[in-house]
């Protein structure tokens, strides 16, 4: 089983350290949560990574030293017997290379590190831990997958199919005490495991999802708390997930199926006398799929039957005769490897807001926010009475749910009472996107205290916040973060609703890096990464959607280059490196495969999609067929593709492999050349038929001759705000640039005008017709049901960039990577007179505050420890600022253009400017 060097970003906690009091400096775990926990490390050589805290300005890392030790005595009598790093001159606290002795399967590390600042030292009380995953094939070969390969009298291979769950079970002896024990499962397509009756960890929906005959991941867990000398009972249900595909032999050739559920798993226990012992599935397992699950499909809902319920079924006093031995089963076929990405998991809870009879006799719920998750029940009733639940987004005018946009998705839950006092009960294996649901045959008469909405997405942390001035944007500013999270689901999804629910490429090309602010999602994209690795053909294509569950092979641009957009975040955003080194070979490979094959007279005349749900002429559109207001789809593919060849640029110094850049170089020469000589009306200075699309690519990517850019940057704002009267005229592909480029160029009173719109089209228009999520149209409130999802995100284009690097003025500097210097930069004249945001970096917390009157600028500012912000000041006088109380000297800044530029340290600042 090989293995990559760095395989993915490891981030390993480190707890609170001890400092010299005089300096208030310490240094706390960096984003630990990152990791779905600390056991079962797929990676030969972790990168170890920590945050300075200090409470003094001006706080530098000088030094370091990393001890990792086998066992915890030995770490805590500072005997590194697997690295001791030595003392390292170095100012770098992320990302750091574990060096030490080869780590071996399953093995225990502990770590500390010791730093040393320009304030003095800070030695380590403390320590971190992790584990090492199994990293060779061979010692899951005697672990045989199993399941039970056949269906039940009401399931059903359909369009709209059904399958009972699989419980299996397997009564276990240890014959001695026991001191460590750990258990590594692979359940497809999701699993819950318990032992001795007790559920294993807190996750959901289990594990994430990939195509898995080309890898499948397993999670491990620190089981020695749940087991004791004697018998025990290891129990697994196992549901569909992506595994047995929720359209079972429908449209085959489009649609993506790996069988019947199976599972493989092996408890790996060490006895206190230092023996050890494996338990592994094999066909002394017992399985039913007589339970209660009835059917489990995410696009149609749960059913559940209480009466079924099979009391003690997963410990050892269980009566299992009328269950029948597990088979032996084919294995997935993809290659194994530990999940390095969190778990989903219950990350909060909605109360509902309403429950309204209707003429009907059933009720109709309002959760007050569209969200992603499901409902919690209870209720009361006779054994046989039948509540079902069916989920939609929004309502029709005579308050009946809308299910028209949801396609073929029944969206439906069923619960069937026992009978015995109050019930609880939430589905396992299914999610539902949803605001309103009505709920059908509830015994009593029920109230919004009988439900509870359990919000569903990647254990990852929350990392920004934004408040400012205009209400409109603070709206959208939460619609995009319900949006967003909703649709984290071990992959970014388009929408958690209808019959889809696909990682289109396309939606996440800008998205993903304005989604950095809001989310710490480093993991979740350096796996998705892998999945369109992964989905590559063998002669270089690239899909539109990864893991490839739909196979769509489009050979286009715009969409298949999210996979070097995205990898290019990781490093703006986080300073991974390593995931550019890894996958550089195959984003070159698409990059030629797409050259050799439609690049024509030096331009790429391929594309699929244009500029995706543009504002149509008319509101029942879901795409325009005025051609006024279509981009010419050769001058999207085209510009994108030279934007692309910058980037592979950059990566391909990081590579090490210098030899690639003179042919990037050379070809975007080709290329800018062939673009303007066809795209370029030099008698208008516009490019092609003068869409808002059309003008602000080339302007964005640096394709515009230097002499013109600022005519075709007014021709494109006349546009805007005079032919559009203010309003957005692009869609997916010109919305990714359009906020940023207008305030580049100086109009970020425009960019504010289309942030803050109330009217058609614009994101303030969803808002103003009682959005609380991003919609997939701008005018997804009439629009053909047929696609206008109302929790999407990929219409957001740059607009949280522009949030947080244009009016906040958090942007990490691209000379160094993530946050190793910020610049701070607001456009204070855009509109807003107040912004108050923050974002944990991985550096530390950073935070812009700023409020301004007409003679006055009032900014408060963070920057972390080990870091530095250039910031910029709306004066050139420098008598007209107050830096903490003080008037600054002339070491600290320079005039650059009509702004005044402070370099500052780590610290906490009020920087006072007059007007």
């Amino acid at each position: 089983m090989k293995k990559f060097l760095l395989h993915l970003t490891i981030i390993i906690s480190l707890f609170t350290l001890s400092a010299k009091a005089q300096n208030k400096i310490s240094v706390t775990n960096l984003q630990s949560e990152m990791l779905n926990n600390p056991e079962g490390i797929d990676v030969l050589q972790p990168r170890l990574s920590w945050q300075i805290n200090a409470e003094v300005n001006d706080v530098k890392q000088t030094a370091y030293q990393i001890l990792v030790a086998s066992t915890l005595e030995k770490l805590n009598a500072n005997n590194a017997d697997l690295w001791d790093s030595g003392k390292v001159e170095s100012n770098e606290a992320v990302n750091i290379i574990y060096k030490g002795k080869k780590l071996e399967n399953r093995q225990d590390v502990f770590w500390k590190v010791a730093i040393w600042t320009n304030k003095g030292e800070v030695k380590s009380n403390n320590n971190a831990h992790f584990s090492i995953g199994i990293l060779t094939y061979a010692d899951w070969k005697s672990t045989r997958w199993i399941g039970y390969e056949k269906l039940s009298k009401d399931d059903s291979v359909s369009q709209y199919a059904r399958l009972s769950a699989r419980y299996l079970r397997k009564e276990i002896n240890l014959k001695k005490q026991v001191k460590n024990a750990k258990v590594y499962i692979m359940g497809m397509g999701l699993y819950e495991l318990y032992i001795n009756g007790n559920k294993i960890g807190d996750q959901v929906l289990a594990p994430v999802p990939t195509d898995y005959t080309k890898n499948v991941k397993y999670n491990v867990f620190d089981v020695t708390s749940q087991l004791k000398e004697g018998k025990n009972m290891l129990g697994t249900i196992l549901g569909n997930g992506r595994f047995f595909a929720m359209r079972q032999d429908y449209k085959p050739y489009k649609i993506k199926s790996f069988g019947l559920p199976k599972m493989a798993l092996q408890l790996f226990v060490e006895y206190t006398d230092g023996s050890t012992v494996i338990i592994r599935t094999d066909d002394s397992w017992k399985v039913t799929t007589d339970g209660p699950i009835l059917s489990n499909n995410e696009y149609d809902g749960e059913e559940y039957d209480a009466r079924k319920e099979m009391k003690g079924w997963n410990t050892t006093n269980f009566d299992d005769k009328s269950w029948v031995n597990a088979r032996y089963v084919q294995e997935p076929g993809g290659f194994y490897e530990g999940q390095m990405t969190p778990n989903m998991k219950i990350m909060g809870e909605v109360k509902p807001i309403s429950i309204k009879a209707t003429a009907k006799g059933t009720y109709i719920l309002d959760m007050g926010q569209n969200m992603v998750g499901w409902l919690q029940l209870r209720v009361k009733g006779k054994s046989g009475d039948q509540v079902t639940m069916k989920f939609a987004e929004s309502l029709q005018a005579d308050g009946a749910l809308y299910i028209a946009n949801l396609r073929d998705a029944k969206t439906t839950d069923v619960y069937t009472l026992k009978g015995e006092g109050e019930e609880i009960w939430e589905p396992r294996f299914i999610f539902h996107g949803f605001r309103f649901v009505e709920v059908s045959g509830f015994p009593t008469k029920p109230t919004v205290d009988n439900f509870v909405g359990k919000v569903v997405y990647d254990d990852i942390k929350t990392t920004g916040t934004f408040e400012s001035s205009d209400a409109i944007m603070n709206q959208i500013f939460k619609n995009a973060y319900w949006g967003i999270r909703g649709n984290y689901k071990g992959m970014p999804i388009d929408c958690p609703q209808r019959n889809e629910r696909q990682p289109w490429l396309g939606d996440r090309t800008t998205g993903a890096y304005g989604e950095s602010f809001l989310f710490d999602n480093q993991t979740l994209y350096a796996k998705w990464l892998d999945d369109i690795k992964n989905a590559q053909t063998q002669d270089g294509g690239l899909p539109d959607v990864a893991p490839a569950f739909w196979r769509y092979y489009g050979d286009n641009v715009t969409w298949p280059g999210t996979y070097i957009t995205v990898a290019d975040m990781l490093y703006q955003q986080f300073a991974d490196q390593e995931v550019i080194k890894k996958q550089y070979p195959y984003m070159k490979k698409w990059m030629l495969y797409m050259e050799e094959n439609y690049l024509l007279n030096d331009l790429m005349d391929k594309d699929k999609y244009g500029d995706w749900c543009v504002p149509p002429e008319s509101l029942e559109l879901i795409r325009s067929k005025d051609p006024a207001r279509l981009t010419d789809g050769g001058l999207i593919s085209s510009a994108f593709y030279y934007q692309l060849l910058g980037i592979m640029k950059k990566f391909a110094k990081i590579s090490n492999a210098d030899a690639d850049i003179e042919y990037y170089n050379n070809l975007s020469e080709r290329i800018s050349k062939a673009f303007n000589a066809k795209y370029l009306n030099a008698a208008t200075n516009t490019y092609a038929n003068n869409t808002v699309t059309a003008n602000v690519l080339p302007l964005a990517f640096g394709l515009v001759p230097e002499n013109i850019k600022e005519k075709v940057f007014q021709n494109m704002v006349h546009e805007v705000e005079v032919t559009k009267m203010g309003h957005i005229s692009t869609g997916v592909i010109g919305t990714q640039f359009l906020m940023r480029t207008l305030t580049n160029f100086g109009r970020g009173d425009l960019a504010f005008k289309l942030a803050s719109n109330k009217t058609y089209p614009s994101w303030g228009f969803m808002v103003e017709n009682g959005a609380t999520t991003i919609w997939e149209l701008w005018n997804g409130n009439t629009a053909d049901p047929s696609m206008n999802s109302q929790n999407h995100v990929m219409l957001l284009g740059d607009l949280l960039i522009w949030y947080y690097e244009n009016m906040a003025g958090i942007k990490s500097n691209p000379e160094t990577p993530g946050f190793k210097q910020i610049i701070m930069k607001p456009d204070f004249a855009a509109g807003l007179t107040y912004v108050n945001a923050s974002y944990e970096s991985i550096h530390g917390l950073i935070k812009s505050n700023w409020k301004k009157s007409k003679n006055n600028l009032q900014w408060d500012i963070t920057v972390p420890a080990n870091t530095s912000a250039l910031v910029y000041l709306p004066t050139t006088t420098s008598s007209n600022v107050i830096l903490n109380g003080k008037k600054i000297i002339a070491e600290t800044y320079k005039i650059d253009g009509n702004n005044l530029m402070l370099t500052l340290p780590s610290g906490t600042y009020n920087v006072s400017v007059k007007r």
